[in-house]
């Protein structure tokens, strides 16, 4: 955000959309990288292609600040020792040209190809290393979530500090050329471990499979269910192909999809193998399963798309309001305002150990349940804790135009820490739980897809971010709340406008929550539910 408006001259809306357009590009990826990782190249090569890809992603965003042809002239009022900048001072530095615009999405178009290898297949790739046969690779998978969580946290506390701070007080160049240098690296390390990684072979397109059945569902949609298919053999239920693929039961939710599992005249040869003219008309009760953990999930997984939208403000209009706030700590320091979201990944990195260790515990005895709060309940919370953030933006946001304006004085910039500390407890209670999630709730083979799905979530928030930046600013008067100047805009009212959003969802979320329907079972899962017993259940299945 700094970086667009300070060196490309662009102003808060043009460089608040084109971050959410990236984000959004870079996390619809990660569905393609699990299409290809799982189909075709298998997890390991997806990551290294992906590595790649970012590094000449950071490599030619680096050469943006290296070379000077490739950004507009330098401009006195975009100088970073600016303290404000006003909309005919911004206007009259020198806009980029084509050239100059195309090369920055080349190289954000990289760092997207990157995410699309890396983002679906890390954490999938990562459980693969774990034996889930044994208690204790068990115990591995379900602390591994929570610290995975943890340590990109850190890193990203890290890049938020130190390479922020080098990026805004030293040099553009160090800044991005630190990063680069860190991916090449790391690129290394990764091969360098080859040998010591469990690697998975590819074991087909996962969405083939997906599209089978609905095509088998629609051919057969007048056949009548029969009562005991299961145990005349009227369904093709074959054993389980791959080494980590666990047997999942008919279930009786969205019937209309066993119909794609009912065996028909002509469909099976002697050997008790399909034909191969049944291959889009017959699929197994596994494949017709796997379908629907898929549209289970899509109600709670539309439920997040808010809860991004509101994260996503911390990197793009609070970076706006850091840069006209007093960040000044001691005489000598000021605060970049690339770092102000630090702030949420602080609260990230203390609450999760926090609760991982003594919370969990102490709400086992409470509510006693194995994992102290259901995964739908801690979702829940975060989805709270989203929308009250923006109430609290939108009043310190007053707070700080009040004062910009009346007293004629900055606000600290510390004044947004409240809202970003409920972020990070947003984010540590439900992006969290949502990774974990999808992951225990989709099929071993679906974990490419089903980490894909978290990114996916945000991807829908950046979109509708962009489209709700696009319409507050079209239609919000002249100047709009959301005008370049933002002591004469109305920032705080659309952040009450995000926050109302944020109501309404969490109300949505509550209704799916309490209708859904867990993985390998017939119940519904509601307030009376012993939902720990069914997660027992699933885990020792």
């Amino acid at each position: 955000m700094v970086y667009l408006k300070r060196k490309y001259h662009m102003d808060q809306v043009a460089a608040v959309n084109l971050i959410n357009i990236f984000s959004g590009v870079s996390n619809f990826g990660p569905l393609f990288g699990a299409f290809l990782s799982d189909a075709f190249i298998g997890r390991f090569w997806a990551i290294a292609i992906g590595s790649f890809a970012s590094f000449l992603g950071m490599l030619a965003l680096t050469l943006t600040a290296w070379i000077p042809e490739l950004t507009p002239p330098w401009c006195p009022y975009n100088d970073q020792k600016t303290e404000t900048i006003g909309p005919q001072q911004l206007g009259s530095c020198g806009k980029p040209s084509g050239p100059q615009v195309g090369f920055l999405i080349l190289s954000l178009g990289l760092l997207s190809i990157g995410t699309a290898g890396i983002r679906p297949c890390s954490i999938p790739f990562g459980m693969d290393q774990f034996d889930h046969t044994t208690e204790e690779g068990r115990r591995g998978i379900n602390s591994y979530y929570n610290w995975y969580y943890t340590t990109f946290t850190i890193v990203v506390m890290l890049t938020l500090t130190v390479v922020v701070y080098i990026q805004d007080s030293v040099s553009w160049v160090w800044g991005f050329g630190i990063p680069a240098s860190l991916m090449f690296c790391s690129i290394l390390l990764f091969f360098f471990g080859m040998r010591l990684f469990v690697c998975i072979k590819p074991q087909g397109s996962i969405f083939s499979s997906i599209f089978r059945v609905f095509v088998a569902a629609y051919k057969k949609r007048r056949l009548e269910l029969p009562h005991q298919g299961v145990d005349k053999g009227v369904y093709y239920n074959p054993p389980p192909s791959g080494i980590l693929e666990s047997v999942l039961p008919l279930t009786h939710q969205y019937s209309l999809f066993n119909k794609a599992a009912i065996i028909q005249e002509g469909e099976m040869s002697s050997d008790s193998t399909p034909t191969l003219g049944s291959k889009w008309s017959l699929c197994s009760i596994q494949e017709v399963e796997q379908v629907k953990c898929v549209i289970r999930v899509l109600p709670i997984w539309a439920s997040g798309i808010i809860c991004f939208t509101s994260a996503a403000q911390q990197s793009t209009f609070a970076v706006s309001q850091a840069m006209i706030m007093n960040r000044h700590i001691g005489p000598n320091f000021e605060i970049p305002p690339g770092s102000i979201s630090i702030i949420s990944m602080l609260t990230i990195g203390v609450w999760v150990p926090v609760y991982d260790r003594f919370v969990v515990p102490a709400l086992r005895k409470v509510t006693k349940q194995e994992n102290g709060l259901t995964l739908l309940q801690r979702m829940g919370i975060g989805l709270a804790f989203s929308a009250l953030s923006m109430v609290v933006a939108g009043l310190a946001e007053l707070k700080r135009r009040n004062t910009a304006n009346v007293d004629q004085q900055r606000l600290s910039v510390m004044w947004l820490a409240p809202q970003l500390v409920m972020l990070g407890l947003a984010e540590g209670f439900n992006f969290i739980a949502q990774i974990e999630f999808y992951n225990k709730q989709f099929p071993e083979n679906l974990r490419s897809l089903a980490t894909s799905m978290f990114f996916c979530t945000i991807a829908g928030a950046n979109y509708l971010s962009t489209a709700v930046v696009s319409l507050v600013h079209k239609f919000t008067g002249e100047p709009d709340w959301l005008t370049n100047d933002l002591n004469h805009g109305r920032v705080d009212y659309f952040y009450y406008l995000l926050a109302v959003m944020g109501l309404l969802n969490f109300i949505y979320f509550v209704l799916v929550a309490r209708k859904y329907q867990y993985k390998g079972t017939n119940a519904h899962v509601d307030g009376k539910s012993n939902v720990a017993d069914i997660e027992l259940h699933l885990v020792k299945h």
